[in-house]
């Protein structure tokens, strides 16, 4: 059941959050609002930033701009924007930079998703072919060092407070994929080494989001500094609940075929807290965690102990962990219809894995 607050709207339908989505005029990641008034104007907002993020991936060159547009036209969740924007209605969120900002995350984060999945070799993004299988690896890494050149001279207007923001932001990205791609170290401990990374790659983003919302929406400093703690805690929430997703969905309800990291060989954290395990009656399952699993027969096997296994268990009460905490820095905020949205976003995050 979902929570009362939130839904996720698809053009008529509600589905679950972790699907691809449409841009923001014709549907994408809502909230069933208290506040009407609230309401119509982050879809406004959100309206602004769709057409200023299709602007910005224009390029006088067509084939620049038909691949950097790959991922737009795609959809997403848009969940960067829509932090940004709901954190500025703490304050003032009519300002051009409360949009502005708002597109920098979301270029950033579309940038860091055509490098993603040429480090990945994935062929499919959003349900459609992934740009570096459509047009090879060196391509979809130069349209990211495009997006990400786009994002940063929309900086250079926002002001040094922004760019500040943002190259902190950047450089947690890198080490945080940095520290994925090489693993943990000797005696770290692998789940604790994966819920930083999880913090690094998606949490900063999301934080940086509420933060440069706060920022260009006028609001006060402690606001910000818990709107930015917020942002980190609902992201990381958000990617361990995607994980939780890709085990547990039924084929064709969510974006992709259940158990594809699996399949791949990507040990999130249900994989991860089986692998630190010794139960004897689960060691089939930690041999089969060790590798991709492209054989359809074995990966099966592996999906419904997984599901059944105390890694996925230990997996959601993290994810409660995480939606708590970025409950709990709301109450460093001022009561107003926004806290209710940021607050249904926690809600919405435990209850979207059933």
């Amino acid at each position: 059941m979902i929570a009362p607050l939130v839904v996720v709207r698809f053009g008529t339908a509600a589905r679950h959050e972790h699907t691809s989505m449409s841009p923001a005029g014709a549907g994408t990641l809502g909230i069933l609002f208290d506040d009407p008034q609230l309401e119509a104007s982050v879809r406004s907002r959100l309206d602004d930033v769709e057409a200023a993020l299709s602007a910005a991936v224009q390029s006088d060159d067509d084939f620049v701009s038909s691949v950097a547009r790959h991922l737009v036209d795609a959809g997403g969740k848009r969940f960067r924007p829509l932090i940004a924007v709901l954190s500025a209605h703490f304050g003032d969120a009519t300002g051009d930079g409360v949009v502005l900002s708002a597109v920098v995350m979301e270029l950033t984060h579309l940038a860091t998703l055509y490098h993603d999945d040429v480090m990945d070799e994935a062929l499919l993004r959003r349900g459609a072919e992934s740009a570096n299988s459509r047009w090879g690896n060196t391509v979809a890494i130069l349209t990211g060092d495009f997006l990400f050149s786009r994002a940063s001279n929309i900086l250079a207007d926002l002001g040094p407070d922004a760019v500040r923001i943002q190259a902190r932001t950047f450089e947690r990205l890198v080490v945080g994929q940095i520290r994925e791609t090489v693993g943990p170290g000797p005696g770290v401990d692998p789940v604790q080494h994966h819920l930083a990374v999880l913090a690094d790659k998606t949490g900063s983003l999301i934080a940086a989001s509420a933060e440069l919302g706060g920022l260009y929406g006028g609001v006060g400093g402690d606001i910000v500094d818990a709107l930015r703690v917020y942002g980190e805690q609902i992201g990381v929430a958000f990617q361990i609940s995607d994980d939780i997703l890709d085990l547990t969905s039924e084929a064709g309800q969510s974006g992709k075929t259940p158990g594809t990291d699996l399949r791949e060989g990507i040990a999130t954290l249900p994989a991860l807290v089986e692998l630190a395990g010794a139960d004897p009656a689960q060691a089939r399952l930690r041999e089969l965690l060790t590798r991709p699993l492209p054989d359809d027969i074995e990966h099966a096997e592996a999906l419904a102990a997984l599901r059944a296994s105390d890694g996925l268990h230990q997996a959601r009460l993290a994810l409660a962990r995480y939606a708590e905490a970025a409950r709990e820095s709301l109450r460093a905020v001022p009561d107003v219809p926004a806290r209710a949205a940021l607050h249904a976003l926690c809600d919405f995050v435990t209850v979207r894995t059933g």
